[in-house]
């Protein structure tokens, strides 16, 4: 578990978060006094977009068990190709929410992810989880680590191999830059990148197309299953229990639509809780995600690193201590708002960003940790922290909490 400062409590539940029209409500009636009346949820049918990665599991468990009827409504998960494509069709409104990337939906807000567009982040669906893959033909050249690369990259030409990630200002392209930069590898100067839909990942790296890539399970493990990739790193070996995809929406969908917002979030906290209850149901889901409506694969290369049974292609095997993570008592579904304003920092660091937004003012417009707690008190038995922050140390040693994002941005010796 990363390192936090602050202590969540089940005891803040119902003071913090469970107080509706001046009445404390438990979950069993506030289910149905959201299922009818004032209350009730002003869109039944909700369409929620997903990329056929592991991590879309508590939305698309969240319809499979049922736990959407339970708060009015019925989510209907829709395969998408890329993320361009989730978030062009978020921005039109083709799309209710989406199963996104983090630093997409603060793309959007800051105007660096295409057309601005005021956006929603309503909760967390999961920390950890992620991958670099490096090809075997550099593993055959003896490169197995971060400093081989290093030496590998320095003697040629800068620009010589080429690496991809999913989206200009998303979680795998900050993955990647980091743990380049971590090696002294400049992302920008030293090396070339490119922008690769997940599902296509593989087959571009087959066909030579680049030497590694970032992106989210299971298409590591199906890089190492198929022989041409091997795990040079998880993103959690990067920022331990870091946050990765997010509910993402439109602001004006969450005004004009509040109650719907509300009880879209209380169907997938139930099913984030019911997926990280047991190992019995982490299995019955990487079943049902295998599943050709969803990411149409071979269940086996869901199910190891779902449990945390990580292999990395090159003969070391291990129990991964910040596996994926879909609830963990509420500490992995809670929008922190430190979170968002690490990507913002992210983003300026890297140039994407030509000056220091007011870091915490958008992660507060952004992450609608109003929402959530009212969806919480729905649940119930949901933790809620005291303090809207947490600290996390990263891979160099790095500490960040959100005190001061600018000097943060502004002090790693790699940036653009």
């Amino acid at each position: 578990m990363s390192e936090q400062t602050i202590a969540l409590s089940r005891r803040r539940l119902l003071q913090a978060g469970a107080v509706l029209g001046g009445a404390y409500l438990l979950p069993g009636i506030m289910n149905a006094a959201w299922a009818a009346g004032s209350d009730k949820p002003e869109q039944v049918t909700v369409k929620v977009g997903f990329i056929p990665l592991t991590d879309c599991a508590s939305i698309v468990m969240a319809s499979v068990k049922g736990f959407d009827k339970k708060y009015g409504i019925t989510i209907v998960p829709s395969k998408e190709a890329s993320w361009a494509a989730v978030r062009d069709k978020m921005v039109s409104g083709e799309l209710d929410a989406a199963h996104v990337l983090y630093g997409l939906v603060y793309g959007l807000e800051m105007g660096i992810a295409g057309k601005q567009q005021s956006m929603a982040n309503l909760m967390t669906l999961n920390n950890n989880g992620q991958g670099i893959s490096l090809s075997t033909d550099l593993a055959k050249q003896g490169v197995t680590d971060a400093p081989g690369l290093k030496k590998l990259v320095a003697s040629h030409e800068p620009g010589t191999f080429t690496f991809a990630h999913t989206f200009p200002t998303g979680t795998h392209a900050m993955w990647l830059y980091y743990w380049l930069a971590n090696a002294g590898i400049h992302p920008f100067n030293d090396v070339r990148t490119v922008v690769v839909p997940p599902p296509q990942m593989v087959m571009n790296m087959r066909i030579g197309n680049m030497v590694g890539f970032c992106v989210g399970e299971p298409w590591n493990q199906r890089a190492i299953n198929d022989g041409i990739g091997y795990t040079a790193a998880t993103s959690q070996s990067i920022w331990p229990d870091h946050p990765e995809k997010i509910l993402g929406t439109r602001s004006a969908w969450v005004e004009q639509n509040p109650n719907t917002a509300r009880a879209l979030v209380a169907a997938i906290l139930e099913a984030s809780r019911w997926i990280d209850a047991s190992e019995d149901n982490r299995r019955e889901t990487a079943s049902v995600l295998a599943g050709r409506a969803y990411l149409n694969t071979k269940v086996d290369y869901l199910t190891g690193r779902m449990l945390g049974q990580y292999d990395n292609g090159l003969g070391k095997k291990w129990q991964e201590s910040h596996g994926m993570q879909f609830f963990r008592d509420g500490e992995v579904t809670f929008p922190w708002l430190s979170d968002g304003m690490w990507f913002l920092t992210q983003h300026r660091r890297w140039g994407l960003l030509d000056h220091d937004p007011d870091y915490l003012a958008v992660a507060q417009r952004i992450n609608r940790i109003d929402v959530y707690r009212q969806a919480a008190a729905a649940v119930g038995d949901v933790a809620l922290p005291a303090n809207h922050m947490r600290s996390s140390t990263l891979m160099d040693g790095t500490t960040w909490n959100g005190s001061d994002p600018a000097a943060y941005a502004a002090s790693f010796a790699v940036k653009r």
